[in-house]
């Protein structure tokens, strides 16, 4: 679940784990006054199965071009 920044006024910030599909926070749960949500700047993407490295879909053709042309720079 994505955790999203408030800003209380007499509080300051705080985080929330929230729901996407939930309602913004409308008062700080600490004393009750109104809050605004704010932008994140951080997304926390978790990529989870194959093809997220380079060593997972590469095929041999493309090992030999970088090997000769290692060997070419030597």
């Amino acid at each position: 679940m994505p955790t999203y920044d408030y800003r209380c006024e007499q509080c300051g910030k705080f985080q929330i784990t929230q729901g996407i599909k939930e309602e913004p926070l409308k008062q700080c749960p600490t004393c009750g006054k109104p809050v605004n949500r704010l932008i994140g700047k951080n997304v926390n993407i978790i990529l989870k199965g194959s093809g997220f490295y380079s060593t997972d879909n590469r095929n041999s053709s493309s090992e030999n071009k970088a090997e000769s042309s290692e060997s070419k720079a030597s």
